[in-house]
C-alpha cells in the first residue's frame, strides 16, 4: 500500500524527471524505494518507463513491475519480450477486437464498453477464430452503418501493419508512406498482438533526427541539454580518444614529408586550405547520405548512383574552388619571390581536385561500409571522415609537391 508520503515523494520525483533522458531520470530515482519508483513510473508513458527500468538491475525491475497496476504490470512483462529498441517496446493492447460477422450494432456496444472503462479508442479490429488481423474498422464509418450489418462490410481488408520485433528506426521509415493513428502489430503469422500510436513514432523519429548531428561525432543521443557534466564526460570521452588516435594519422602523413614542407615553407599555409576543403565537401556528402538513409531512400542501385554522383560533384566543386585556390597560391608565392610558384600553384589545384573527389566518396562510403557492419551509419561518421579526408588531401597535397617541386 503506498503513503501519502510515498505519493508525494513520487510526484516532485515526476515533476524532475518528465522531461530528462533516462539515464538522467534514473539517476534521480534510484536510490528512492520501489514503491516510490514504481508511483513514478505509473505517471508517466510506458515506453519512458522501459528505459529507465532497463537501467535498472533485472530483479529490481521486476520488484518495481509488480508494484504497478495489474493491467500495466501485465503490458510491461508482454513488451519486456521483445528486443530493446523494437516495436514491441511501446506496444499497448489492441481494444475492441471484434469477429468480422459481428454486428454494427454489437461492435459499437463493444467500442462503448471500452469508452466508458477509461480506454482511448481509435479504431475496432476484426479477428477470424484464430485471432489473424482481417482488418480495420473506422470508427466513423461503424456509426454511420446501419445496425444489422456485419462489420466485414464496412472494415479496411488487408490493413498495414508493422511486426512487433521491426526496430522502431526502421519502421519510423515505412511510416512515411503510411500516416494513421494508430498502426496494429501482428505477428508473423499476421496474428494481431497489439496497437503502437503514431504520435509515440513520431516523437521518436524527430527524437531520432535531433540526435543524428550529435551522433556524428560521438556524442549519445541520450545526452540531454541538462545531462549532468560527468555522465556527459562518459559519453563523449572516449570517442575524443579515439579522434585523437586517428588525428595521428594525419600528423604521420605530414610527417614523412618533413623536409619537403622545410624546404618550400609556403606549402605549410595552404595545408589547412586543403584540409579544411575536402573536410566541408565530405560532410557535404555524409549529409545527404544519412538523410538518405533516414528516409529509406537507399534501394537496390543507389550506392552506384551516389557513388557517381559524388564522384562528378567532386570534379566539378574541385575544379572550381582549385582554379580560386590555385590564384591564391600563386599570388602568394609570388608575393615571396618563390621561383615555383606557377608549379605551386599547380599543386595546389590537382590536390583540390583530388581531394575533392576523395571526400565526396568517402562521405558515402563511411555510412554505409558503418551500415553494412551492423553499425549504427550516424555513429561517429564525422571522425572517420575526417580522418580520410585529412591524410587524402595533405598526403596527395604533399606528395605532388615533392614528386613535382624538389
Amino acid at each position: 500500500m503506498k503513503t501519502d508520503v510515498q505519493k508525494d515523494r513520487a510526484a516532485k520525483l515526476y515533476e524532475k524527471i518528465k522531461d530528462a533522458a533516462a539515464v538522467d531520470a534514473m539517476e534521480f530515482v534510484e536510490k528512492e524505494s520501489n514503491e516510490v519508483i514504481g508511483e513514478v513510473l505509473a505517471l508517466i508513458h510506458p515506453s519512458y518507463g522501459f528505459k529507465i527500468l532497463n537501467r535498472l538491475p533485472a530483479d529490481r525491475s521486476e520488484e518495481i513491475t509488480r508494484t504497478f497496476p495489474s493491467e500495466l504490470s501485465d503490458r510491461l512483462r508482454m513488451a519486456r519480450r521483445y528486443p530493446d529498441g523494437s516495436l514491441g517496446r511501446l506496444m499497448e493492447k489492441a481494444y475492441c477486437v471484434v469477429s468480422p460477422r459481428t454486428t454494427v450494432a454489437n461492435a459499437r456496444e463493444a467500442v462503448r464498453r471500452e469508452v466508458n472503462a477509461g480506454n482511448l479508442i481509435t479504431y475496432a479490429y476484426a479477428v477470424d477464430d484464430d485471432g489473424t488481423l482481417q482488418g480495420v474498422i473506422v470508427l466513423r464509418d461503424l456509426m454511420l452503418a446501419t445496425a444489422e450489418r456485419p462489420v466485414h462490410e464496412i472494415m479496411i481488408p488487408q490493413p498495414f501493419f508493422f511486426n512487433p520485433d521491426i526496430q522502431i528506426t526502421d519502421a519510423m521509415k515505412a511510416m512515411v508512406k503510411h500516416h494513421v493513428p494508430v498502426y496494429p502489430l501482428c505477428d508473423r503469422d499476421g496474428v494481431l498482438v497489439g496497437i503502437v500510436r503514431g504520435n509515440l513514432l513520431f516523437e521518436e523519429h524527430a527524437f531520432e533526427l535531433s540526435a543524428q548531428s550529435g551522433r556524428m561525432v560521438g556524442v549519445t543521443k541520450e545526452e540531454m541539454l541538462h545531462t549532468h557534466w560527468f555522465s556527459s564526460l562518459k559519453f563523449r570521452h572516449p570517442w575524443l580518444q579515439l579522434n585523437l588516435l586517428t588525428a595521428f594519422l594525419a600528423a604521420m602523413v605530414v610527417g614523412l614529408f618533413e623536409d619537403t614542407i622545410a624546404q618550400v615553407v609556403l606549402l605549410a599555409a595552404f595545408l589547412p586550405v586543403v584540409a579544411g576543403q575536402s573536410g566541408n565537401t565530405g560532410c557535404q556528402s555524409l549529409a545527404v547520405t544519412l538523410r538518405g538513409m533516414t528516409l529509406d531512400e537507399f534501394k537496390k542501385g543507389s550506392l552506384g548512383k551516389s557513388l557517381k554522383k559524388e564522384l562528378t560533384l567532386g570534379l566539378v566543386n574541385g575544379t572550381l574552388v582549385g582554379i580560386t585556390a590555385a590564384v591564391a597560391m600563386f599570388a602568394y608565392a609570388d608575393m615571396n619571390d618563390n621561383a615555383d610558384a606557377l608549379l605551386l600553384a599547380f599543386v595546389v589545384f590537382v590536390a583540390m581536385v583530388g581531394s575533392c573527389v576523395v571526400s565526396g566518396v568517402t562521405g558515402v562510403a563511411v555510412p554505409t561500409a558503418l551500415k553494412r557492419f551492423g553499425a549504427d551509419p550516424a555513429t561517429a561518421s564525422s571522425i572517420f571522415l575526417t580522418t580520410f579526408t585529412d591524410v587524402a588531401s595533405m598526403g596527395l597535397f604533399l606528395l605532388l609537391a615533392t614528386v613535382l617541386i624538389l
